[in-house]
């Protein structure tokens, strides 16, 4: 059984997920197949991804095959950029809206996205509709700052408290204000980019390098684990959820093999010690929206 995290609806999410970001269409189904063959029990996934329908299809074959039940696992999508439509999920995540059309991303000549002027307290209420239609088991956020929390929080007759944050966070963005203020309010939370995305599109090659980090490194060696095995590792010793992404079947396996070891308190406080607020997604295309959430501490 894998360990999990407890939401405050009661459900369980385990700890371990499946990211499929920037999985590529014609490996993910393969990669989603050899993924809960190999244990995962948690898939994390989005509209504006363009591969969902593939994800879907690694699901539903491993459910044909009775090696899972439906009921076994824990799936992520999110809504966003325009409104789709969606089979049944478990689980929804609501981000930064823009004005909905054809495009994904509709962005203005400064390649900044068109905000659609909506109130993300408004979206949130139609997203608890979902709840109460059984079409959705639960409702979170990403991306929020403390302020639009506290202002979701706060909502008049909110009835659906979300029950998961995702956000990025790394050695490098250790994120510990967010995750303790999270924690304080019954709030989950969910690491994206574990290992920094190092394949991201907009990488460039002076940023620096969690996978080649010599703190990092060095406790890999004294566990003999891989240095990505170290930075998964290091948010489940905080309770966080982390979802690392991979097609590669070797790594998949490799990526979920931890549960065999614990990083000690020492080993913690130097992989916090390497924060240094550095975010691989700053999301400047929307520096301008309304909403932009990472103009406050945190």
């Amino acid at each position: 059984m894998i360990p999990a995290v407890t939401l405050n609806n009661g459900a369980k999410m385990p700890i371990v997920g499946l990211g499929t970001w920037r999985s590529e269409p014609g490996k993910v189904t393969e990669a989603v197949k050899v993924a809960i063959s190999c244990g995962y029990r948690h898939i994390d996934g989005a509209y504006v991804y363009q591969n969902e329908e593939e994800v879907g299809a690694g699901i539903h074959a491993m459910i044909d095959q009775g090696v899972v039940k439906r009921e076994d696992l824990f799936v992520v999508s999110k809504v966003s950029f325009r409104a789709n439509k969606n089979e049944y999920k478990p689980f929804y995540y609501l981000r930064l809206s823009s004005k909905p059309g054809d495009e994904l991303f509709p962005v203005d000549e400064d390649g900044q996205v068109i905000s659609d002027n909506s109130n993300f307290l408004d979206t949130y209420e139609a997203m608890e509709k979902l709840v109460d239609a059984g079409l959705v088991k639960a409702i979170g956020i990403s991306n929020f700052n403390k302020d639009q929390i506290e202002a979701l929080l706060n909502k008049p007759g909110l009835k659906h408290k979300p029950v998961n944050h995702q956000i990025e966070c790394h050695p490098y963005l250790t994120q510990e204000k967010m995750i303790n203020y999270c924690h304080s309010k019954g709030i989950t939370v969910t690491a994206y980019s574990p290992l920094g995305s190092p394949d991201r599109p907009w990488a460039s090659s002076d940023e620096p390098s969690l996978l080649e980090e010599p703190k990092i490194k060095a406790i890999a060696q004294k566990y003999k684990k891989t240095p990505a095995q170290v930075l998964i590792r290091f948010h489940i010793e905080r309770n966080v959820v982390v979802i690392p992404k991979s097609v590669t079947p070797h790594r998949l396996k490799e990526n979920f093999q931890l549960f065999d070891f614990q990083l000690s308190k020492d080993d913690m406080k130097d992989i916090l010690s390497l924060n240094k607020d550095w975010r691989g997604f700053a999301l400047q295309w929307a520096s301008k929206h309304k909403d932009f959430p990472l103009n406050a501490e945190y």
